[in-house]
């Protein structure tokens, strides 16, 4: 039995924070926990996922990584086997699995610090751009 929490009554008395109870909210109803999933670390930067899709073929799933975001949808195709079943304990919904991935922002994006040099007075302060961005 799941239960859902309202955040509506929050929503007054946390204004500039709509966006996470956003979030909040979309990640309670996204993630029904089907398929279940590990992530496990093999190195520094570098994991596995692994999806436990019992009834799916290798053609039913599909893996897209786009930008930050692994993607992992599983159509089945229609039941070719149309046998006497007396119980049916594997899933065969379709699904649809996003997780998050690490986001490597590139060296030019980083934020830098820019120096102020100065002599003393403020009317004598100057700020130096990067030498990189005087080029430009």
């Amino acid at each position: 039995m799941r239960s859902t929490f309202d955040f509506a009554p929050y929503r007054r008395s946390t204004v500039g924070f709509d966006r996470l109870l956003n979030m909040l909210e979309a990640g309670q109803r996204e993630d029904d926990g089907f398929p279940p999933f590990d992530i496990v670390r093999d190195g520094e930067d570098s994991y596995r996922i692994t999806l436990a899709v019992a009834g799916f073929r290798p053609n039913d799933i599909e893996v897209v990584a786009q930008q930050n975001q692994l993607t992992v949808t599983g159509q089945r195709a229609e039941d070719q086997d149309q046998g006497d079943y007396l119980h049916r304990g594997i899933a065969t919904r379709s699904f649809e699995r996003r997780i998050q991935l690490k986001r490597v922002v590139p060296e030019a994006m980083k934020p830098r610090k820019i120096e102020i040099s100065g002599g003393g007075s403020a009317a004598n302060d100057r700020i130096e751009a990067p030498k990189d961005a005087q080029a430009a």
